[in-house]
């Protein structure tokens, strides 16, 4: 690979890293938050619970687990992929 190339590849990973970055600070954000809606939920009666506002809790925790989920999971193939540019940029 030419150094053009190579710089170019360089260009990219820094921003993948950036952007892995930022995911990672949301994915800290929406654990923050997650857990706070579960530790108001868990602090609410029993009767509470399971009424309305009890359920509508309960499905803002289980969107905000998907929500990190897929969070985590684009890191993780942004991290896969920073890997296998900078092993292309290495040979």
């Amino acid at each position: 690979m030419n150094k053009e190339r190579r710089t170019s590849l360089s260009e990219v990973v820094v921003k993948l890293t950036a952007a892995q970055e930022i995911l990672d600070d949301a994915k800290n954000r929406i654990e923050f938050c997650r857990d706070d809606e579960q530790d108001a939920y868990d602090n609410l009666p029993e009767s509470l619970q399971e009424g309305e506002k009890g359920d509508a809790m309960q499905e803002n925790i289980d969107a905000l687990d998907e929500a990190f989920y897929n969070l985590d999971e684009m890191s993780d193939t942004i991290g896969e992929t920073i890997e296998k540019i900078q092993e292309a940029i290495d040979r």
